[in-house]
């Protein structure tokens, strides 16, 4: 059994530990930036500057007990595999996210389970049993050292309240003793890139930027704040650009007003297949998504398209999923799958629908759906009042509540993959992948049927309701089980449906009929990066670094995102400093104006994606890519 610090503890310990400093005694630090203080603190323990990486299994279980965390082998060997060669600091926050510590009370709770005396105390046979066969198994050794430890054991008992409040206690003065030393190191605060000199107060302050999770095991992104006097900041950094490029492109309002995606000709002759399914945003901020196989049987002319789809909108609420940016890229299966070839993506558009229409051949492809990041991002604003979700009446008696019914059903339309309006266990086994990360096998779902409103072996609408309603009564009532549930189909507490957007895929052939069917729901996989960086070379704009003709810079225009990509020929890694200062209108999926990212040698990467913040109006892209190293 690994045991982690408490979160309360560890939060209480960082906030302490930051009291002292000038900018948070007038301007407090959020939750957000406590953690990604930490994060650096607890780095910079280990390393010398956040651009180094993580080269072993060691550095990696240093760094994690830095930040507060006594992580496992197994729990080691999940981040760092055979084929690990190295984590950045994005990486390493990001597993920070993942490996949530345990609170004191929780850690209690799981001692107290062996007080069969309820005394707080554990008798070490039982204690060697809980350690050595259930959960993440210790080892003797280690079990050893725990019974050795003089101020919890007595008696041949182990006295888990005093192990508790030792251990928080170590693991607290741990994190102090790190945050305070990357308090009062002038120097590793300097580290990172663009950081603004201290000693003034007064000034705006730029909350701590988090670190972007796009560019996993790819980049070490260190940034500079994007809010105050930024170019003085510039000024006072002692890096030195080797070189720069730049772009600037200006696009009008409502650029996609000069779109040519129209529907071919003949399109009510051809035979057509759908599917749906949606984009969800980890807690990382990492994007996950269906993906698809395709056959085509015989060569044809093809019509795919993909857009939000549209669920049942309460007047009043937000729809914010409507405006996300969706795309499908569109890979050919050659011998095998690790070997996709690129034939096409969904380049044009009319509104919220992109499309493509061209001629394939027999074959297999695979459907990737993408979306940029730039307007599906983790939601700031506060929700002040949960929306109820269950009530009983008069008899006592439980129901869900109208609203509660009606998310229940758009989350039936969106995980009814074919839109036959029923759930096959396929369909279904996606929304228990999502839901609690477990498949229902046949035997399970032979109870499904035979308790629920099934029609042809598959689950209806009625009896999704009713298996939601059979959880509430399970739980007495309780909540809790379905709201994580509705988090994680990106519902908020007001039951708005914030992180994720649901889309529609249409395939339409003139020769054939093609078939469609999901395959996968993970993040954006290396080939998407690949598809991606090649659509980007062969149709963008390509700038070399003066005097280093081994880097390029290429930027696509789309009509509605910009996409840049950084191609490293050179035999060494560079560091690229990305600034966007003066663009107008824009935002970009890193959720930052200036940012560094570092480019592996004979590699391509994307940069980044560019969107207006409003597109009734006209926006200005203005990048300046400079070299560092």
């Amino acid at each position: 059994m690994a045991i982690s610090p408490g979160r309360d503890a560890t939060f209480s310990s960082q906030k302490s530990a930051l009291s002292e400093s000038p900018r948070t005694k007038i301007f407090p630090l959020t939750e957000e930036e406590i953690f990604y203080m930490n994060c650096r603190a607890a780095y910079l323990t280990v390393f010398k500057s956040s651009l180094e990486n993580i080269i072993s299994k060691e550095q990696l279980y240093l760094a994690l007990q830095h930040a507060g965390r006594n992580p496992s082998q197994k729990t080691i060997n999940k981040y760092w595999t055979p084929q690990t060669a190295k984590l950045n600091f994005d990486d390493f926050c990001i597993i920070l996210r993942k490996e949530k510590p345990t609170s004191k009370a929780e850690l209690l709770e799981s001692f107290k389970q062996l007080d069969v005396n309820d005394d707080g105390s554990i008798l070490h046979t039982d204690l060697y049993k809980l350690l050595t066969k259930r959960g993440e198994k210790m080892t003797r050794e280690e079990v050893n050292a725990v019974i050795s430890l003089a101020d919890v054991n007595a008696d041949g008992k182990f006295d888990y309240i005093k192990f508790c409040k030792l251990y928080m206690t170590t693991i607290e003065q741990c994190l102090k003793t790190t945050v305070e030393k990357l308090e009062v190191d002038s120097k590793l605060r300097h580290q990172q890139f663009g950081s603004h000199t201290e000693g003034s107060p007064e000034r705006d302050p730029s909350p701590v930027p988090k670190p972007s999770p796009r560019i996993i095991r790819k980049t070490d992104q260190e940034t500079f704040s994007n809010k105050g006097d930024t170019r003085s900041s510039l000024l006072a950094t002692t890096r030195k650009f080797k070189t720069s490029v730049s772009f600037t492109i200006t696009m009008g309002a409502n650029s996609n007003r000069n779109s040519k995606l129209t529907e071919p000709n003949s399109i009510k002759e051809w035979q057509c297949v759908q599917s749906k399914g949606c984009f969800f945003l980890e807690e990382d901020g990492e994007i996950i998504s269906h993906q698809y196989w395709m056959q085509i049987a015989q060569r044809s002319m093809v019509y795919l398209t993909i857009k939000p789809l549209n669920l049942s909108q309460v007047e009043g609420k937000p729809s914010p999923w409507l405006s996300v940016d969706t795309a499908l890229y569109i890979l050919k299966e050659n011998e095998s799958q690790a070997n996709l070839q690129l034939m096409c993506f969904t380049e044009l558009r009319n509104r919220e629908m992109f499309g493509w229409t061209g001629e394939l051949g027999p074959g297999i492809y695979w459907l990737i759906p993408f979306t940029t990041g730039c307007r599906l991002r983790k939601e700031i604003k506060p929700i002040t009042e949960e929306a109820q979700l269950v009530y009983r009446d008069g008899t006592g008696e439980l129901f869900l509540t109208k609203e509660f019914r009606s998310t229940l059903s758009d989350i039936f339309e969106v995980i009814d993959l074919d839109g036959n309006g029923l759930l096959s266990l396929e369909e279904y086994n996606f929304f228990e992948l999502r839901t609690s990360g477990e498949k229902c096998d046949e035997d399970a779902w032979a109870v499904c049927r035979d308790n629920f409103d099934t029609k042809k072996n598959e689950l209806t609408r009625q009896g999704f309701m009713d298996l939601n309603l059979m959880e509430a009564n399970d739980r007495e009532g309780d909540p809790r089980d379905l709201w994580v549930t509705l988090h994680s189909m990106g519902y908020n507490k007001a039951l708005e449906l914030t992180e994720a957007c649901p889309f529609i895929i249409d395939i339409y052939a003139d020769k054939c009929k093609p078939r469609i069917k999901a395959v996968h729901m993970e993040a954006c996989s290396g080939q998407l990066e690949k598809a991606i960086c090649k659509s980007v070379l062969n149709k963008g704009d390509a700038r070399v670094m003066d005097g280093y003709e081994n880097i390029i810079v290429h930027t696509y225009k789309r009509d509605t995102w910009i996409t840049s990509v950084i191609e490293n020929k050179s035999d060494n890694k560079v560091i690229i400093h990305i600034n966007n200062e003066l663009s107008k209108n824009c935002i970009n999926n890193r959720g930052l104006n200036i940012f560094a990212v570092e480019v592996a040698p004979k590699s391509t990467m994307v940069c980044q994606h560019v969107m207006p913040l409003n597109e009734r109006q006209e926006w200005i892209y203005y990048c300046v890519y400079s070299l560092i190293s």
